[in-house]
């Protein structure tokens, strides 16, 4: 067996240097690439640190070699905009990580799917029935009662002196949204019991699909699976898809029955789908797509608000500033309302600079090159992987005064969006395969964070001042925060 691996890592070197001895001299520069390795070693344990510190040296278009993988990063706006808008079509397509594609049905997801024309029928039905302002503005009051529970939630452990996990509870509250918006139920029960079991199938498929996986980097070896990840990542998909698949079995009881009225959820939309004649649509294959709503609309929805909370936490000042805000707009008789976001600019200040500073997803996700393509006099090979540190540009000296402080103020009459126009600011990404799920999860991190600044005031732990907050990430698809945030309500 160990014969065996090695000679396959000699004809993947031999291989690799045949492709590199008619592609160097065009390829962005990168640092030294060992034999078979290439630079593997230098990504660390946050890859997105470490590929910002290298694009210092090599510049912001670079190439790294992982593996058997060329693997080229784009670290300023202006590479960002060459790979997101001058050339999306060409980096339409993903690269799918081996964790990912051990899925049931991978290539019916939103997030992963090539990006052809049965990719397209997903992205439409989603923008057309489920992300409208029509839609979203008629399930505000979803989004109002899982905010009151959530509320309702923390007022009893003030009650009790408890503290509060700001990631769990707000991480249960994005669930029963996206729960609630799609099969019309809670997935967690009020008192939030369930929640963690959960999170954990979904954090273990983000955390997993990220880890550095000699299947991706040696796709010779991919049948092997010696690390165990598609083996280990697989049981989440499966645990998620099983219950799914009880949901969608009520459903259609209740439909064969016709005893009650349809919901109308996206369940629904889904359903009569893939009862029409020519589709596309199927049992199986609707359920990727449902998991990528999960865990696009209650995990980075979480996080952002955790680190949001942590970053006011560090600063009481920003923080009683904002409350000062929420006070004046709503005072103290009535529970926040999205209707009343659009007149809070410090509020928007506060979750814009929040996303600058901690993207929920640092490097985007990994884009494939469909043919060889041009830019700024470099050529990218076909089949190469392009990254795109959103985390880096959020944090370059370049574009952004003191970058590393936490300042809302620099949003207050600016000009930076982050709906993909600005490309020094992409948060969500940009081009064709922005995030589809874009104007939910800024209406629920805006509703989820005022809501918890207005009701409570919030201090932290016995012995633990503003500047021992622990800031440090963990890298995954999404960028947790290593330590979980815990707050005294009052």
């Amino acid at each position: 067996m160990e014969l065996y691996i090695f000679l396959l890592f000699c004809i993947s070197f031999f291989l690799l240097f045949l492709r590199r001895s008619s592609t160097a001299h065009r390829l962005p520069p990168g640092p030294f690439n060992f034999p078979i390795v290439g630079s593997l070693h230098r990504l660390g344990s946050h890859p997105n640190q470490s590929l910002f510190e290298l694009a210092k040296i090599y510049g912001p278009l670079m190439t790294l070699r992982l593996g058997y993988v060329t693997t080229v990063i784009a670290s300023s706006a202006e590479m960002a905009k060459q790979v997101l808008l001058t050339h999306e079509d060409t980096f339409s397509d993903r690269t799918v990580p081996d964790a990912v594609a051990s899925q049931p049905n991978h290539e019916s997801t939103l997030a992963w799917a090539v990006g052809d024309g049965r990719w397209r029928n997903r992205r439409r039905l989603c923008n057309t029935q489920l992300f409208t302002v029509q839609r979203l503005n008629s399930l505000q009051h979803l989004r109002h009662q899982k905010v009151q529970q959530l509320i309702e939630h923390i007022d009893k452990q003030r009650i009790s002196g408890s503290e509060v996990n700001i990631g769990e509870v707000t991480f249960a509250t994005a669930l029963n949204l996206i729960s609630s918006t799609i099969f019309s139920t809670d997935i967690v029960d009020p008192e939030f019991n369930k929640a963690q079991e959960f999170k954990e199938l979904v954090w273990r498929i983000m955390e997993d699909s990220a880890k550095p996986n000699l299947s991706d980097y040696f796709p010779m070896l991919k049948r092997f699976d010696l690390q165990g990840m598609r083996k280990h990542i697989r049981q989440s998909y499966i645990g998620l898809h099983a219950i799914f698949d009880v949901l969608i079995d009520k459903r259609m009881e209740l439909r064969a029955s016709d005893s009650m009225p349809r919901s109308g959820d996206f369940l629904d939309v889904l359903l009569d789908q893939c009862q029409q004649n020519g589709s596309d649509f199927t049992r199986q294959n609707i359920k990727p797509l449902i998991l990528d709503l999960f865990i696009a609309g209650s995990d980075t929805s979480a996080l952002t608000t955790e680190w949001a909370m942590a970053e006011l936490l560090r600063k009481p000042e920003v923080l009683q500033k904002t409350k000062r805000e929420l006070i004046e707009v709503i005072g103290g008789g009535r529970a926040v309302q999205e209707s009343d976001i659009d007149e809070l600019p410090y509020l928007q200040a506060v979750v814009k600079e929040t996303m600058r500073l901690h993207p929920a997803a640092p490097l985007l996700l990994p884009y494939k090159a469909k043919t060889d393509v041009e830019i700024c006099g470099y050529t990218i090979p076909k089949n190469a992987q392009l990254l795109v540190n959103a985390w880096a540009i959020g944090r370059d000296p370049n574009y952004w005064t003191d970058p590393l402080s936490f300042c809302p103020e620099r949003f207050i009459g600016s000009r930076f969006d982050f709906r993909g126009r600005d490309f020094e600011y992409i948060p969500f990404g940009a081009g064709r395969r922005i995030c589809s799920g874009l104007p939910l999860a800024v209406r629920m991190v805006h509703l989820m964070l005022a809501s918890m600044i207005h009701s409570f005031d919030w201090k932290l732990p016995q012995g633990i001042g503003p500047q021992d907050i622990d800031m440090q990430e963990q890298f995954g698809t999404t960028l947790k925060k290593a330590v979980p945030l815990c707050a005294v309500p009052i």
